[in-house]
C-alpha cells in the first residue's frame, strides 16, 4: 500500500495550510517506535554514520594496496576486454597510524587515523551498472522495491529523540536509485528517511523544505494540529487495521516539533573556528562536503539513529590522475576530523562509520587514464561502534580484479552493521506478501572476525 495516496492523506493535505504540513509528508520518521525485542542483541553502537560515495571509488588508488600491480604496470591482461594493460596506482601508498595499514598518498588526513579503520578488501557485489549497485547497496535488492538499511535500522531500534526524524539522509544522490535508497518500502512509512540538502558556502534557502511557518505562530499551529489529530483519529477507528493514518499523524507531530530543534542542528555558524578549519568549511574544495560531516556529527549527539552522508562524483572512465585527487581532497580532511571528533569526545565507541560505494573498478586501463567498474572484488571500511580499529579483513587478488579471502557480500555487509547496532538480521522481519522479509533476504553470515 501506497500510504502517500490514502484518503486520509489527500484530505489532510487539503486541510493543512501551514508549512510544517508538507514537511510532515515528504520527511516522515518516526518519533515513538516500538522495539523489536525478538531481534535484539546485545550491541556497541548507537548509531550509524554511512559515507556514501557513488560512483565508486577506485579500490587500488585508496585503500588497497597492490604493489604487483604496480610492477605490471602496462602488462597484458589476458581473459578481459582486447587490449587491456594493467595500469598500476600513480600514486603511493604509505603506513598509517601504530597499525600501519596501507593507505594511498592522496588520503594523507585519513591515513593519520588508520587506528580507527577497519578495512573491508574482500567486498563483491552482483552487478558492474551503478543504478541497481548503489539500490543494492542500499537495500539489499537491485531487482525489487526494499526498505533501505537505514529504515530497517530505525524499525528494529526506534530513535533517541523524539523531536528529530530517526533517519536523516544529507545529499541523497537524484539518479541511482533516488527515493528508494532512503524509502521504507512495505514497511510503515514512519520509517523513511528524511532528506536534508546541505550547500557549500552561504545556504541561501532552508536546508528542509518548508520548515519553516511564515503565517502561523506556534499557538496557532497547535490549535490546528489538534484538530487534525481528531479528524484523523476518528477515520483511524473507522479504519481499523490500518497503520498510515497514524503515520500521518506521527509525521505532523514530528515535523511540529522539529521546527524548533532541527534549524540550531544544521546551523554551525556558533562553531569555533578551529573546528570549522578541521574540517575544511571555507575552503574551496571542502566547504561542502565538510559542512556535511560537521552536521552528521551534531545529528548524532542529538540522537539520529542513522545518518547519511552522500559524495557522488566518482565514475573516473578517464581523467583520473587529474580527477581522483581533486575528489580525494574533497573527503580527506572532512572525514579525518569527523573520525577524530568522535574519537575525542567518546562518542566513536557507540557509532559506526560506514565508508563504501556501490563497487570498485578495475585495474586495467581504460581511454588510457581510467577505469571501468568492478563489481568483483573492492574496499569498504567502518570505524568505531565494536568493530577492531588498525584493522584489514579480507583481500582481492594481486592485481585487485576479485576478491579472494574474507569475502564479504553486501548481504553479509549488512549482517555485520546490524550486528554491530545489536540487531539479529534474522530475527528482523516484517511480514509482507504472505511471508517474513528482511534486509538480507534469505543471505547473509556477520563478519565476526572483524568484531572488536
Amino acid at each position: 500500500m501506497n500510504p502517500f495516496s490514502t484518503p486520509s492523506r489527500r484530505d489532510a493535505l487539503r486541510m493543512m495550510s501551514s508549512g510544517f504540513g508538507m514537511l510532515a509528508l515528504n520527511g516522515v520518521a518516526a518519533s515513538q517506535v516500538r522495539q523489536q525485542s525478538s531481534a535484539a542483541l546485545p550491541g556497541r553502537a548507537k548509531r550509524v554514520i554511512f559515507l556514501c560515495m557513488t560512483g565508486a571509488p577506485s579500490h587500488v588508488d585508496t585503500f588497497d594496496h597492490k604493489p604487483m600491480l604496480t610492477k605490471r604496470d602496462g602488462a597484458s591482461l589476458s581473459g578481459f576486454r582486447r587490449g587491456a594493460k594493467l595500469m598500476g596506482s600513480p600514486w603511493a601508498f604509505k603506513p598509517g597510524g601504530k597499525s600501519g595499514l596501507m593507505i594511498s598518498e592522496l588520503l594523507p588526513e585519513i591515513g593519520k587515523q588508520a587506528d580507527h579503520l577497519c578495512l573491508l578488501h574482500g567486498m563483491h557485489t552482483d552487478v558492474p551498472a551503478h543504478a541497481q549497485a548503489t539500490t543494492k547497496l542500499h537495500t539489499g535488492s537491485f531487482q525489487f522495491v526494499r526498505p533501505s538499511m537505514g529504515a530497517w535500522t530505525l524499525y528494529g531500534l526506534g530513535t533517541e529523540n523524539e523531536n528529530l526524524p530517526g533517519f536523516v539522509t544529507l545529499n541523497p544522490p537524484r539518479n541511482q536509485g533516488g527515493a528508494q535508497n532512503y524509502g521504507s518500502s512495505f514497511l510503515p512509512a514512519t520509517f523513511q528517511g528524511m532528506p536534508i540538502k546541505v550547500s557549500g558556502g552561504r545556504q541561501t534557502q532552508d536546508p528542509v523544505a518548508d520548515i519553516r511557518n511564515p503565517r502561523q505562530s506556534d499557538e496557532q499551529q497547535r490549535a490546528q494540529l489538534d484538530l487534525l489529530r481528531k479528524l484523523n483519529e476518528t477515520n483511524a477507528r473507522r479504519r481499523k487495521g490500518s497503520d498510515d493514518i497514524d503515520a500521518v499523524i506521527q509525521s505532523y507531530e514530528l515535523a511540529f516539533r522539529m521546527q524548533s530543534e532541527l534549524p540550531e542542528l544544521l546551523d554551525i555558524s556558533k562553531e569555533k573556528k578551529k573546528t570549522l578549519e578541521a574540517y575544511g568549511i571555507g575552503e574551496a574544495e571542502t566547504d561542502a562536503f565538510g559542512r556535511q560531516c560537521l552536521i552528521a556529527r551534531h545529528l548524532a549527539e542529538a540522537g539520529v539513529r542513522f545518518i547519511e552522508v552522500g559524495m557522488g562524483g566518482w565514475d573516473h572512465h578517464r581523467n583520473l590522475r587529474e580527477d581522483l585527487p581533486a575528489k580525494c581532497r574533497e573527503i580527506d580532511k572532512p572525514i579525518a576530523a569527523l573520525l577524530a571528533d568522535l574519537a575525542r569526545s567518546g562518542m566513536l565507541e557507540e557509532t559506526l562509520v560506514v565508508w563504501s560505494g556501490e563497487f570498485g573498478r578495475t585495474p586495467y586501463a581504460q581511454n588510457g587514464d581510467g577505469r571501468d567498474h568492478n563489481n568483483r572484488g573492492f574496499t569498504s571500511w567502518m570505524a568505531g561502534g565494536g568493530v577492531k580499529g588498525g584493522f584489514s579483513h579480507g583481500a582481492t587478488d594481486e592485481n585487485g580484479i576479485e576478491a579472494v579471502e574474507g569475502r564479504l557480500s553486501i548481504h553479509d555487509w549488512h549482517a555485520t552493521i546490524l550486528h554491530v547496532m545489536g540487531l539479529d538480521h534474522e530475527a528482523l522481519t516484517y511480514p509482507y506478501a504472505g511471508r517474513d522479509f528482511r534486509l538480507t533476504d534469505v543471505h547473509g553470515e556477520v563478519a565476526r572476525d572483524i568484531l572488536a
